[in-house]
């Protein structure tokens, strides 16, 4: 594993990379009012970049003008014209009267429909201008190809492209930021270019945002704050984010303001992707229903769309995650967000991405596994501008308007086929697809079966480190088509969620491996949850005909214990670490309550080692008194059967587990030996294994001490019914 960078001297950070509070004089003083009974502050300081607003105050200014629906156009702002991008290229979508911007605070195809059925010059004239921005650029990309020019044209392209997606607004920037975290799949031109969509979009005029900001809480703005950036410190898809300063309490904050006429531009493009949609499903001859994918990633965005909304689920995300080591989620200011307007805590750091922080990439990967096998509650757009490090080192969560909930089913499910890919059942892997949607009850499970043994096979056989996320789902593509595979609508964000974070890893590490990180925490989870679906997995997955797969144990817990060195801060490969770390670590985890499970299921095996143990002492000593009998019989009849030979060497592979030895040499003898006579005792070696670890157990908590005394009763116990039970079949057979 990785180390967690030492600390260094601090820098200069700000949110998503951009201007700190109150640096170089680029912060608008809002004197206070004359009701208030502190004191005036400075005069309104001018900005280097551009001239800052003068927000006039008045004694007179009780209230504000009613809300109004904002049709926006071109605006002046101290005499120079201020029109992004895409307001003058998309801006004809914005004008909605006012019952038809109600109907969209919700998403409802019927509803979308309906007000675009009565605007069909509209469609038509979005149709146009996306098939023309779109089609003219791949043209001029084919037009490269042909003069071979590719390679010079690349960047110009790639600017070209941003800037066109830019003008056709958020549903297809959305697209783009989902893209863009893939370093893998992206070249670095397109993909500098599309990183810029995260938060350096064109923003649109600070005048306006000021006004709805007055509009929406209902409070002049220099009653609300004592400062606030005269330009917005980020630019997104939906909105853009000024710096400011609570007048009651001084505390710093972010403001985030909602882009005009953004729902109307989504809500028709939305309509346009579901046409397209069910025409390629039917065209392709695809089982998975399009539509729905596309319905639930439109549900996400228009409640993201929802700030009121997002500030609850960030307060919720706070609640859940935010104690979590290493991680930061902003409080939200509830009193000061409306559906257009949230109010947060200020996060000052830089974009994981630009830091290179691949401890807290991992510590995202632990934050994602809480999310999604935990809880259930996760965040769908963990894309690189909304991840930060902080100044303090710590992994910052921001934008929580795109929230998935994950289903218990769903998440066991989602374990199970983790556990059996790695394993390589992949019988049970076809079983796992059904149950989470992926392929309908009456699929041809065997045939499902032999191609994704033949898919799989490959990518898993170098071990779970070395599974790449991104590879299982490009090689599954081809067996998803032949079978018609379904992809659930759910699934795309929960995919979405995990591939971007392994898409931040890799720019990085090219080897970085997400699932690998990811699968010791479902390890111990499997090892430790009381859910009985996951308990009988672990059943099935440790047992065969009845025969105890030890090499499976051995890989869950050492798994297990990785991810238990990682939380507690220890960061190193279990590899490095001292057999007496691992023995203590091993029999912490045991003795534990959580561990109960995995406890009686080695106590079940010790107790049948211990009786084959008895056998063999039984057989040896028949043999060694055969031999010295005159005219006694030189072939002694052993007492062993097959079934006791392997649970001796199953009781060999605990010793040396439990132990935290290694496999060598001087243990074959209870791994591999061939010949029952050769268990008949415990060698030098093992016995040193067994004082060490006896040797720990004073340094194991009080309780797990008490554990240990009450073990040899259990053991015995059981050891006395295994052979109560045989005695009785062999005397009535």
């Amino acid at each position: 594993m990785y180390r967690k960078p030492e600390e260094e001297k601090p820098k200069t950070f700000a949110s998503n990379s951009l201007t700190n509070f109150r640096n170089s004089n680029k912060m608008l003083l809002i004197p206070s009012p004359p009701s208030s009974s502190s004191s005036s502050l400075p005069a309104i300081v001018q900005s280097r970049r551009h001239p800052l607003f003068h927000l006039h105050t008045s004694p007179f200014r009780n209230s504000l003008s009613p809300r109004r629906i904002l049709h926006f156009r071109p605006c002046a702002v101290n005499g120079t014209t201020a029109v992004d991008s895409f307001t003058e290229k998309s801006g004809y979508l914005f004008d909605l009267t006012a019952y038809e911007a109600e109907s969209l605070a919700e998403y409802s195809v019927s509803k979308i429909a309906a007000i675009y059925r009565r605007k069909p010059l509209l469609v038509l004239r979005r149709l146009l201008q996306v098939g023309s921005s779109l089609g003219r650029w791949f043209g001029l990309r084919v037009i490269d190809d042909l003069r071979e020019r590719s390679d010079l044209m690349f960047e110009v392209r790639a600017a070209e492209l941003r800037n066109i997606l830019v003008e056709l607004g958020p549903a297809y920037i959305k697209i783009a930021q989902a893209v863009s975290s893939r370093a893998d799949l992206i070249p670095p031109s397109y993909l500098d270019e599309l990183s810029l969509l995260q938060d350096q979009i064109a923003p649109f005029s600070s005048k306006l945002a000021f006004d709805m900001i007055e509009q929406e809480l209902k409070i002049p703005l220099d009653e609300l704050f004592s400062e606030i950036s005269p330009e917005p410190t980020a630019a997104a898809s939906l909105g853009q984010v000024y710096q400011a300063r609570l007048r009651r309490n001084g505390q710093v904050v972010a403001v985030k303001v909602q882009r005009p006429g953004v729902q109307a531009a989504i809500a028709l493009d939305i309509l346009i992707l579901r046409y397209l949609a069910a025409v390629f499903r039917k065209v392709a001859k695809l089982n998975t229903d399009l539509q729905a994918v596309v319905d639930e990633w439109a549900t996400s965005l228009f409640k993201e769309m929802d700030y009121r909304r997002e500030a609850k689920n960030g307060r919720k995300f706070r609640q859940l995650y935010g104690s979590l080591q290493d991680v930061l989620v902003p409080q939200m200011f509830m009193e000061h967000t409306t559906r257009r307007v949230l109010t947060m805590e200020w996060v000052k750091g830089q974009k994981l991405t630009a830091v290179k922080d691949l401890y807290l990439v991992e510590v995202g990967v632990y934050c994602s596994f809480n999310q999604l096998l935990e809880y259930g509650f996760y965040h769908a757009d963990p894309h690189p501008g909304n991840l930060l490090r902080t100044s303090d080192g710590k992994l910052a969560y921001l934008d929580f308007g795109m929230m998935g909930e994950f289903k218990q089913e769903l998440r066991d499910g989602f374990i199970e086929a983790c556990l059996h890919l790695v394993n390589r059942d992949f019988d049970a892997l076809a079983k796992d697809f059904v149950t989470l949607g992926l392929l309908p009850p009456t699929a041809d499970k065997q045939a499902v079966t032999q191609a994704l043994t033949a898919v799989f096979q490959n990518a898993v056989s170098k071990g779970v480190r070395s599974i790449s996320f991104g590879d299982l789902l490009g090689n599954l593509g081809t067996t998803m088509y032949k079978f018609k595979f379904r992809i659930p609508s759910y699934f795309s964000l929960v995919i979405r969620s995990l591939a971007v974070l392994e898409g931040i890893a890799v720019s990085f590490n090219p080897n970085y491996k997400v699932l690998g990180s990811t699968y010791p925490w479902i390890a111990r989870k499997v090892l430790t949850d009381n859910s009985p679906k996951l308990k009988s997995s672990l059943i099935s997955l440790l047992y065969k005909e009845g025969v105890f797969r030890i090499d499976r144990l051995e890989s869950l817990i050492t798994e297990s214990l990785r991810a238990r060195m990682e939380k507690s801060s220890l960061r190193q490969d279990l590899e490095i670490q001292s057999n007496r770390v691992v023995v203590k670590e091993v029999l912490s985890f045991a003795l534990s309550e959580k561990g109960s499970f995995l406890r009686d299921l080695l106590l079940q095996e010790i107790a049948k080692g211990l009786d084959a143990l008895g056998l063999a002492t039984l057989d040896s000593i028949n043999s060694v008194t055969a031999t010295r009998i005159p005219f006694g019989s030189s072939v002694s009849v052993s007492m062993m059967t097959k079934e006791d030979v392997n649970n001796l060497r199953t009781l060999g592979r605990l010793i040396l587990l439990l132990s935290g030895s290694q496999e060598n040499p001087s243990n074959q003898m209870i791994l591999q030996g061939g010949n029952k006579n050769q268990f008949t005792g415990l060698d030098e070696a093992s016995v040193r294994e067994v004082l060490s670890v006896l040797s720990v157990i004073p340094e194991l908590p009080p309780e797990s001490q008490q554990q240990i005394l009450n073990l040899p009763v259990e053991v015995a116990r059981r050891l006395i019914s295994r052979v109560t039970a045989r005695t009785l079949r062999r005397l009535w057979s």
